[in-house]
């Protein structure tokens, strides 16, 4: 049984950083795609990165301000958020799928399989 579980959502203040983590079981994160979604109250949810094998993907909202990356040992996918802004908040969920990713499917939300609960993250002015 596949699970993620998110954690480091929090309440910052705008221009500071978060890192969320993403821990995978049941399913091994390093060879297939694994992406992060946010999704604001009224909003659509939205991709914002997903990394596959050596492949990084980052929305353009949050290109330059946000990375992804992945630790093979721990199963375990990064979101490592800077200049954070009021617009960044959302809930943030972790995805995976069991293919690979590319352009346009890393950010399309009915392309993955396996959703985590999601982690809170609030920017404040």
């Amino acid at each position: 049984q596949v699970q993620l579980v998110e954690s480091g959502g929090a309440s910052v203040q705008a221009g500071g950083s978060l890192r969320l983590s993403c821990a995978a079981s049941g399913y091994t994160a390093t060879s297939n795609c694994m992406g992060w979604f946010r999704q604001a109250p009224g909003k659509e949810r939205e991709g914002v990165a997903a990394i596959y094998t050596g492949f990084t993907y980052v929305a353009d909202s949050v290109k330059g301000r946000f990375t992804i990356s992945r630790d093979n040992a721990k199963n375990t996918v990064y979101l490592q958020m800077n200049s954070l802004k009021p617009e960044d908040t959302a809930m943030y969920y972790c995805a995976a799928r069991d293919l690979r990713c590319g352009i346009p499917t890393w950010r399309l939300s009915y392309a993955y399989k396996y959703w985590g609960q999601g982690t809170q993250v609030t920017v404040s002015s």
